[in-house]
């Protein structure tokens, strides 16, 4: 009766560790992942701010073959799925797929619904907000950055532009990265967590054996009659 009493203890006691140790690795494995998607999408916006800033003489020149050539330089480096400026109509300006240039964008696309839900656009998103995630038509997973071109006083003055001061936003740009790096990185996390949790379960469980068994063994020749 002891022994089967012990053995239930035991038993239920490793039941209740290994319970915690597979709640708690799954909910930090959460937190780790949404604290590691949410940094990468702040580096995207990032990217996306430094490539607006470098376009931006080019931009107050009107110097279409650099900033062309700027688009096309950055849509050729590795991790970069694509690259385009469209103007306030939805019209592709410049992509680093050139076969989508001179191409309307479809605005209740993920990328445009954002702003275009209702009735007038809306000319500010939070960094959260500018970013949407899919699948291409190669099948790859892209994480990808919509980010405004806001008219500042040196663009509504400008010699070449003819942008009315009161004309908030002149273009949005578009920028998608391969989300491989990003999947291979939670995958080797997930794998380091799921060592690290049998470890510890192994270990717990081993510690729970060393330390009840011997008090159940003593009950058990306690309860021995004399």
């Amino acid at each position: 009766m002891f022994k089967s009493f012990a053995a239930r203890t035991i038993g239920t006691m490793a039941l209740t560790i290994a319970g915690i140790i597979v709640v708690g690795t799954v909910l930090f494995y959460s937190v780790i992942k949404t604290d590691v998607i949410n940094e990468t999408i702040h580096y995207a916006t990032r990217l996306a701010d430094t490539i607006i800033k470098s376009t931006r003489y080019a931009m107050l020149t009107s110097d279409r073959v650099t900033l062309g050539k700027i688009i096309d330089n950055i849509g050729e480096q590795e991790g970069v799925e694509h690259v385009q400026i469209f103007n306030k109509k939805g019209l592709v300006m410049f992509s680093s797929h050139h076969e989508e240039i001179n191409r309307f964008v479809d605005k209740k696309a993920a990328g445009c619904i954002g702003c275009h839900a209702g009735p007038i656009a809306a000319t500010m998103m939070g960094r959260m907000e500018q970013a949407r995630r899919y699948v291409n038509a190669q099948g790859k997973n892209v994480l990808a950055i919509t980010a405004p071109i806001y008219n500042e006083p040196d663009c509504s003055s400008a010699l070449c532009h003819v942008h009315p001061a009161e004309q908030k936003v002149l273009g949005t740009l578009d920028i998608g990265l391969f989300e491989e790096p990003l999947q291979k990185g939670l995958v080797v996390m997930r794998g380091r967590l799921m060592a690290f949790s049998a470890i510890l379960l192994v270990v717990a469980c081993a510690a729970v054996v060393l330390v009840l068994k011997p008090l159940l063994s003593d009950q058990t020749r306690d309860s021995r009659p004399l």
